[in-house]
């Protein structure tokens, strides 16, 4: 069973519809609005643009539980997304990432490890998945990393689909 299998709601209302993206490369990111990495929306938002006509989305997953960064109602968020960095890739439901309310979705992420050998709970807001077209996680990037880096550029590269 692939991630595409994996029921989550979107940010304002219905499902976030994962199975539509099997076959394409989509790159997961717990997000958050008040947070000193909040900056890397505007270099997520440049991968979209630049990758989707290619089989590749950003899915944005936001996340309250790093000291209350994320504190807004489901329209707020979407709000702030669009005015602040004119997001225009899907936003799924605020859960939970880590702890015994971890969604699903996680629950299927958090084994995969990053560069430095890290598996389990995610650490900080805007750690990413790179998820290749069958499903699997294929690159796991701290937080830290930013989405324009050259690791996660050649990751989504040869994710795309063929």
């Amino acid at each position: 069973m692939s991630i595409f299998d994996v029921e989550i709601g979107g940010l304002r209302d219905g499902s976030a519809d994962l199975p539509r993206y099997r076959g394409t490369a989509v790159l997961i990111v717990n997000v958050a609005s008040k947070c000193g990495l909040t900056p890397q929306y505007a270099g997520l938002e440049r991968l979209q643009e630049r990758y989707a006509e290619r089989g590749f989305t950003v899915l944005g997953v936001p996340c309250n539980q790093f000291l209350g960064q994320e504190p807004g109602t489901p329209d707020e968020i979407a709000e702030f997304c669009s005015a602040t960095y004119g997001v225009t890739f899907p936003l799924t439901e605020k859960v939970e990432v880590n702890g015994e309310n971890r969604h699903p979705l996680y629950d299927r992420l958090v084994d995969a490890p990053d560069a430095e050998g890290h598996t389990g709970d995610i650490r900080w807001n805007f750690e990413k998945f790179l998820i290749g077209p069958d499903g699997a996680v294929a690159a796991r990037f701290a937080p830290q990393v930013e989405p324009e880096s050259a690791e996660v550029i050649a990751a989504i590269e040869k994710s795309l689909p063929a």
